[in-house]
């Protein structure tokens, strides 16, 4: 009778902390059913009043206005517009760290909602409009959303909660300083307390509303952008032998840097992209012009890749202009690194997804080749960044609007998905790091 006793009083010890985890999970479950309505209003709100990179002085302040409201620590102003809120819990636990971003596009919006937006701006010397074409107002609404829900549980939460609001995703015209994610981590927000895992999501409008996408290891492509500048002698276009042409040389170069992706890249290993997005050069039809210039975008999925790319493009651009009588510049600018999710930490949160939002929800996928700045952090922690889908239910997949463009639209169901997606990912990685020997 004793040895039963003794047992009972140790199982039901044991299943103290299960049983309090799962209080604490349905209130999130309650909770983000609250709080869904108040999400969409103040994602519609930073839709109608979009703000470019540095530039998100009001999204700032009611992001910064709401944080103190629950009580948070708050510092504003970090790489220009940035806002940091720490949340401290009420039990000890890892330091974790969610990002959303803030900035807007210059793009003018197609999208008849009552929301729209019609501010206009002027950029690259251009008369445009300026939308929320990527949807990072919804990922800070989402996580407004999720700072209320977790501040409401303060003292049954485990650890430190850091919520960083970040400006210039998208980048900015004057790159002279660091902007957006890289200003950031230069500002210190992983540091003081010292943050040991990062989690973020981006809204994805192809996908269906709600569901998760995910992968471990390279997710997102690094991003360069090239200049290639081919330098001939100008002439009249009739008398071509006078001259040596740079267009004629630019279009063999062109065509010379598609073989790197086809012929020189392991594509078995990871894919790369080459883009010559725009060629300018002459102004009339019978001159051949001293110069043409290219720019384009090169992405690549590992460090090795991109270092190989480079060189690649800069032999191919100057070897063919030399066999032309011609001189190529070639200047490749680094952007955003590879967007890599640490492989445990994914696979030990992948169950998080499931719990959340069901099996048939969510989707391990290839790696994809648009960039982020999210790669920054992940550069300093280990990190998971994943995709929320913004599909509306019925429309088909090709035709959803893609992002950056003028009908880009959300489907606002899903958003209740990440709220609580974010709020589990929080709560089960300090249950999970706490569990470990010496929190390890």
């Amino acid at each position: 009778m004793k040895q039963k006793l003794l047992y009972g009083i140790l199982m039901g010890s044991l299943a103290l902390p299960v049983l309090g985890q799962n209080t604490v999970k349905q209130r999130v479950i309650s909770e983000s059913d609250k709080i869904e309505k108040k999400v969409i209003a103040w994602r519609r709100d930073f839709h109608e009043h979009p703000e470019l990179g540095n530039q998100e002085v009001r999204t700032a302040r009611i992001v910064a206005d709401h944080l103190r409201s629950l009580g948070l620590e708050v510092t504003e102003n970090i790489a220009f517009t940035g806002v940091l809120g720490i949340l401290k819990g009420g039990k000890p636990g890892p330091v974790i760290a969610l990002r959303a971003d803030m900035d807007a596009l210059p793009v003018t919006e197609r999208v008849d909602v009552p929301f729209k937006s019609v501010v206009k701006t002027v950029y690259n010397d251009q008369e445009t409009g300026v939308m929320h074409a990527c949807g990072h107002d919804s990922h800070t609404a989402m996580l407004m959303g999720v700072a209320e829900i977790l501040a409401g549980m303060k003292k049954d939460l485990a650890g430190t909660v850091k919520f960083i609001f970040q400006p210039a995703e998208e980048g900015v015209q004057d790159k002279s300083v660091p902007f957006g994610a890289d200003g950031m981590v230069r500002a210190g927000v992983l540091e003081n307390p010292k943050v040991d895992v990062i989690f973020g999501l981006h809204i994805n409008s192809p996908t269906p509303a709600g569901l998760i996408s995910y992968k471990p290891g390279p997710i997102m492509a690094a991003v360069d952008e090239l200049e290639i500048t081919v330098k001939g002698k100008q002439t009249h276009g009739a008398y071509p032998w006078d001259g040596v042409d740079p267009v004629v040389t630019s279009s063999q170069i062109i065509n010379g840097l598609q073989t790197v992706v086809s012929r020189n890249v392991r594509l078995t290993e990871a894919p790369a992209v080459v883009t010559v997005g725009a060629i300018h050069g002459g102004i009339r039809h019978n001159i051949i012009p001293e110069t043409v210039k290219m720019i384009g975008t090169v992405r690549t999925l590992t460090r090795e890749q991109r270092v190989f790319v480079h060189k690649r493009i800069e032999a191919i651009a100057r070897n063919i202009a030399a066999a032309n009588q011609c001189e190529a510049e070639v200047k490749i600018i680094p952007g955003y690194p590879v967007t890599v999710n640490d492989e445990n930490l994914t696979r030990m949160m992948v169950p998080t997804f499931v719990e959340t939002v069901g099996k048939d929800m969510v989707r391990e996928i290839p790696a994809v080749m648009g960039a982020e700045d999210f790669s920054y952090y992940q550069e300093k922690v280990p990190g998971v960044f994943f995709f929320l889908g913004g599909r509306p239910a019925g429309t088909p997949e090709e035709k959803a609007a893609p992002h950056h463009t003028p009908d880009f639209y959300l489907d606002e169901s899903g958003f209740k998905n990440g709220v609580r997606t974010l709020c589990n990912l929080v709560i089960n990685y300090a249950d999970l790091h706490n569990a470990k020997p010496n929190g390890r």
